[in-house]
Order: C-alpha cells, then structure tokens, then sequence
C-alpha cells in the first residue's frame, strides 16, 4: 500500500478510502433498512481510532480543515435550496416558533448543562451551548426518509435544523466575541460591530449571489452544460468572501444564497437539486468518515461519567424543555411537539464548529476548550444512533407516520387502473389514483379510492400531494408521451425501479417513437392502455391470491392457466410490480395480483 512520508495514507488513497468507506456504508445501510449515519459512524471509528488505518489530520494535512469547512458549506446550501416557502403551509407557525422563541431557549439550556452537568467553564459552556442549538439536516434528512413521517412533523424537523445551522454557528461567534471582550478587554461596541457588519455582509452576500445566479439561469446567460460548475463557483466565493469578513457567516450566506434560488421558480432548479442531493450524500459521508477517523483514542477514553450525564441532559431536559415551551399555545398537536421534543439528532455542522472554537478558546487560554471537541462528537454519537433507532418507533407509537406501508400512486383513471387500484387494496396498500381530468376519476369516487384532481408534475401536486405516503407510481393514461414524462420525471426521486407505466403504442415510422431509455418498466403483459383496457371489456378480472404450504406456486399455476401474474405482496409487507419475464416467487403468505378470465363460480384457494 502506498503511504505518505510518515507511514500514513498519501492524500489520494486516503481520499479513495474514505470515499469508499462512506458511499458503502450509505449502501450497506439501505440493503440492512438502517440509518446510515450509524454505519458511517462506525465505519470512522474502526479504521481511525480503532485499527488505526486511517488519520485524517496526517494523512490530509493542512488540506484537512478547509476541506470540512467547504462541505459544510455545500452541505447548508444544498439545505437551503430544498426550502421552499410554499412548502411549509401549515408548518409555518411551529417552524417560526422553533427558531425565534426556541433558539435562544436551546441555547441557554444547553450552556446550563455544560456548566453544570459537564463541569465547564461559562465562557466554554457559553460558545458550545450556541454551536449546540443545530439538530443537523445531514442527519435529519436520511432519518426522514427513512421513517416516513407525515408532511406537517417532517418539515418541522427539516425546517429546524437547516434554518438553525447557520444560527447556531452565529450564535457561538456570538458567545465567542463576548469571550474575547472578556478575556482582552476591548470594547463591547467594537465586538458588537464587527458581528453587526458580518452578519450584515453574509446576508446581502447569499441573497445578492441567489439573486444574481436566478436571474442568468433564467436569462439564459449561462449555458446548460456551464451551470453547475458556475453555481459551485459562486458558492464558494460568496462562502469564503463572507467567512473572511466574519468566521463562520459563510454558512448564513450560502444557506440565504440556497433559500433565495429555491423561492424563485428557476427553470433549471430540478436538475440542480438532484445534482446538489447527489453531491451532498457523498460530502455527509466523506465529512463524518473524516470527523469519526479523526477522534483520538485517548480522548475518547477520557469521556466520563459526567459526560454521560450531559449527553442524558441535552436528550431528556435541555432539547425538550426548548421545544415544548416553544411550541406551547399552539396549534401544533401534542403527538407532534412530543416527536420535535425527543428527535434532535446532531451532525456534521456540530462537529466541525465545535472543533474549530474549541481549538480558538484554547488559543485564548481558556483550557476546558479543548474538552468541546470530545463532548461535540460524544452527543452526536449518542443522538445520531438513538433517533436512527426510535425516531420510526416513535412515530409509529404516536401516529405520524405517512402509512404503515408504503403505498402505490396510480396515474389516470381508466378502468384498468381502477380495477388495479381495487386489487391493491384488498391487500391493505395505500392507493391514489391521480388524473388531470375530473370525469375520468368517476368511476374511481364511486369506488371509494382515494383520488387527486390535477396534474401530477404540477406545482400544486407537489405541495398538496403527501407523497412519502407512496413508493411506486404506475402511468396508465392514454396519453403515452405523457406516461414517458411522468415516470421520466419521478424516478430520479422514487426510483427507477419503482416506476412503471403502460406499453407505449408503437407508430408506423421508427422517427415518431419515443427513445427506449425513457419511460417505466414494464407491468404485467406489458400492453397499451387499449389492449389493456379491452382486456377487461373482454371479462378479465383482477384476483389476489395467498400462496400457502397447501396451495403453492405451481398449485395456482394449475388452477390459474392463463392467468398473468401482475404483482406479488411478500410475506414481509414489501410489493413487487411484475413485468413479463418476472415469475413470482414460490413463498408461504406471498398474495399474488394476476389478471385471469373472470369465472362464474370461485373457490377462494387461500
């Protein structure tokens, strides 16, 4: 193995490892259902501090600091660009509430257990106790996503913790000017204008900088092909401009920069959101491989007892004494405060801050500075692995969950679609079906599904729409240029493996058919929605089926000769759509969807 000059990892291969080390966890993550923060966790510690493998601030150098602090910042306006304001409709109120009345709160319960549960000194407990008030949106994205919570205690929590990250950061720069005040004997107004003219600066800086990049997208004065790389480059300037003027305003500027071009229906913001999701999975797992590897042994033997008891006192008082009172005499139901209260997992941004002020007071000759970094990284282990493990439980336990399972969103409403929606749901599966047409969901109203009037790609879809509640999308309209967009549109976001349409008709010139690469896959006999719906004209019928010891796979095979598999509902509550060459699997408690010739008399063989 190549190493460096002193026995360590060169800068390349130490790269490699912690990209591999990173994006594998988030993978293995999603093949074991886990949180991926926990594995990511892990992954660090074993080849850091653990085996020893792996040194990050001997291994980067001095490239190490700048590096973190560079994807925290792509972090915080990736954050920022998935706020848009129409989204928080009824949230409004709790998210106002958490960050005005909240902040401050969290900041002076946090300062007061570290004084007085970790044995901190105040002008410490003071900074940490501001760099405390982030929840992490690195972490609280992957648990959302996981849990599948519903809209209003999703975007609560979101919400929370992006807006609070820059926040949080300013209110330890705060805390630390207080400090120098304190320990130089410069003059108050001095420090209080310097944080005035920072915070002015990063303001004007993210929202002149979203500003400027919306209107040129829009204007068309960048190329496609050139925005990315010009959106990166102006992030970074404005972050390094304003972290110059103040340290850590950066993050305010860039998530301003982030809010403004997310709440301006720039035409590109798609691609560059999906770019920028993209780019920050892989920054979260290589910053927290970074931060986990970089711990020292020794340090983290030291955490005592009264760290333990800090952790416990930010988890159960510090964190929930916060929230309740700030959500108190609101509209917010209790089951809601209750999930905000004891879901506060910390992050990246916690991590990063803290060590770099612990390592300022240290320089000021305040020595307890140098136990901030520790405790910074014990309570984000300590929450990070908690909330991964109870948030999902503790969802389930109060209700809020989107669905107990993950549904199915059914696109035009034919009778074909009807006819799926009804099977579907005589497996206990959320179904809507979805048309732009009012008198194509008749049939679906009088059947008691669930139905959504409007287009699906709209504006409206999207923030009227819950859709967590739903993992696959069928497009059965009649339009198939309009089943190609919407399946084209959405995998990027379910997944490509969980959108399926009809079979496109096929024309007479090859020039008129649209590319194989767009699209769903296929469903059941993969036919048009003529052939499909003529099917049903013909007495074709949808029937569920429960495989058993008694009546197995090849059992129905025998009784069922022509009929054609459509879906399979395992014994673990997951669905799979079948295509043509899928055969379901032969399972005890697998319900099997088919299309089959309708039959006078039936025997249930379940």
């Amino acid at each position: 193995m190549a190493t460096g000059v002193e026995g360590g990892l060169t800068p390349v291969m130490a790269f490699a490892v912690v990209g591999a080390l990173g994006v594998g966890s988030q993978w293995l993550a999603w093949r074991l259902r886990m949180p991926a923060i926990v594995l990511m966790l892990l992954a660090g510690l074993i080849v850091g501090p653990g085996l020893g493998l792996l040194d990050p601030s001997e291994d980067f150098g001095a490239l190490m600091q700048p590096l973190i602090a560079v994807a925290v910042a792509i972090i915080l306006f990736e954050g920022g660009l998935t706020l848009n304001l129409k989204s928080l409709q009824d949230a409004a109120e709790g998210v106002k509430r958490l960050v005005v009345i909240g902040a401050p709160l969290g900041w002076a319960a946090s300062t007061a257990a570290l004084h007085w549960v970790a044995g901190l000194s105040w002008e410490t407990s003071a900074v940490f106790g501001g760099i405390m008030i982030v929840t992490g949106p690195t972490v609280i994205a992957p648990l959302l996503r996981q849990a599948r919570l519903r809209r209003r205690p999703a975007a609560l929590l979101n919400w929370e913790a992006i807006v609070n990250d820059p926040v949080g950061a300013l209110a330890a720069v705060l805390a630390f000017e207080v400090v120098i005040v304190l320990q130089t004997a410069s003059g108050v107004g001095h420090a209080a204008w310097e944080l005035f003219v920072g915070v002015a600066v990063a303001s004007v800086l993210g929202l002149l900088a979203g500003w400027g990049v919306a209107r040129a997208f829009s204007r068309g004065w960048v190329p496609e092909y050139m925005k990315i790389p010009v959106l990166f480059v102006v992030l970074l300037g404005v972050f390094a401009v304003s972290d110059a003027v103040l340290h850590e305003s950066g993050l305010l500027a860039v998530t301003l920069m982030g809010l403004l071009i997310a709440n301006v229906e720039l035409p590109s913001y798609t691609e560059i959101r999906r770019f920028k999701e993209q780019a920050t999975v892989m920054l979260v797992s290589g910053v927290f491989i970074l931060l986990a590897a970089n711990m020292d042994r020794q340090t983290l033997m030291a955490l005592d007892w009264r760290a333990l008891l800090f952790v416990l006192s930010v988890i159960l008082i510090a964190r929930p004494l916060a929230v309740l009172t700030s959500l108190a005499f609101s509209a917010i139901p209790w089951s809601e405060r209750l999930l905000v209260a004891f879901t506060g997992p910390r992050g990246v941004v916690l991590v990063a801050v803290a060590g770099l002020f612990g390592e300022r007071l240290t320089a000021l000759g305040i020595e307890d500075g140098t136990q901030i970094g520790p405790l910074a990284f014990a309570l984000v282990a300590a929450t990070v692995v908690l909330h991964g493990f109870t948030l999902q439980p503790m969802a389930k336990l109060l209700k809020l969950t989107a669905a107990d399972r993950p549904g199915v969103m059914i696109v035009g409403g034919s009778a074909w679609s009807v006819a799926l929606a009804q099977a579907l749901g005589k497996l206990d599966l959320p179904v809507i079906i979805v048309d732009p047409n009012h008198s194509h969901l008749r049939a679906a109203r009088e059947a008691g599904i669930e139905t959504y009037f409007g287009d699906l790609l709209s504006e409206d879809a999207e923030h009227r729409l819950d859709l967590v509640r739903y993992e696959k999308v069928v497009a059965t309209t009649d339009n198939d240029a309009y089943n190609t967009l919407v399946t084209t549109d959405l995998g990027p976001e379910f997944g490509r493996e969980h959108v399926y349409q009809l079979k496109r008709v096929r024309g007479g010139s090859a020039r008129h058919a649209l590319p194989a690469t767009l699209g769903g896959r296929p469903i059941g006999p993969d036919e048009t929605y003529w052939e499909a719906n003529a099917r049903l004209r013909e007495g074709w019928e949808f029937r569920v089926t429960r495989l058993s010891e008694e009546f197995q796979l090849p059992d129905w095979y025998e009784k069922n000769p022509e009929a054609i598999p459509v879906a399979e509902l395992g014994p673990e509550g997951a669905l799979r759509f079948l295509g043509p060459d899928d055969t379901p699997r032969d399972l005890n408690d697998v319900r099997l969807v088919a299309l089959a010739p309708k039959r006078e008399e039936r025997k249930d063989a379940a």
